[in-house]
């Protein structure tokens, strides 16, 4: 991958991780701030729902972040873009679509089709 491609790549996942971790800036100040008392149980309850699907999205978001600095890194010791089962070159435009995958195309599909298998 030439080197113009890569720094293409560096700046979208550097964008990406600076709006996710805003995001979780966010998320903590206003879960920190948020001191309200609900007398009744149902708004407590709908306050408690809606701040467990927030941690979610968070923890998920957590873990795009572990991908994005590993994709960071990769770039940096010049193992991006190969992929880590049969060491091809993944596609560019598969990059473009999930910026942080380890795998080719079709190693991707015979991982799921093993995952449906066991």
């Amino acid at each position: 991958m030439d080197h113009k491609t890569l720094e293409e790549f560096k700046g979208l996942l550097n964008q990406q991780l600076e709006s996710l971790l805003k995001d979780v800036g966010k998320t903590v100040s206003e879960m920190t701030e948020e001191n309200t008392n609900f007398p009744d149980p149902t708004d407590r309850a709908s306050l408690e729902s809606d701040r467990n699907f927030e941690l979610r999205i968070r923890d998920r978001e957590r873990m795009l972040i572990n991908k994005i600095r590993q994709a960071l890194e990769r770039i940096n010791d010049g193992s991006f873009g190969l992929c880590e089962s049969c060491e091809e070159p993944i596609g560019t435009e598969r990059l473009r679509a999930r910026p942080v995958t380890t795998l080719c195309i079709d190693c991707k599909t015979e991982q799921e089709r093993q995952e449906k298998i066991g």
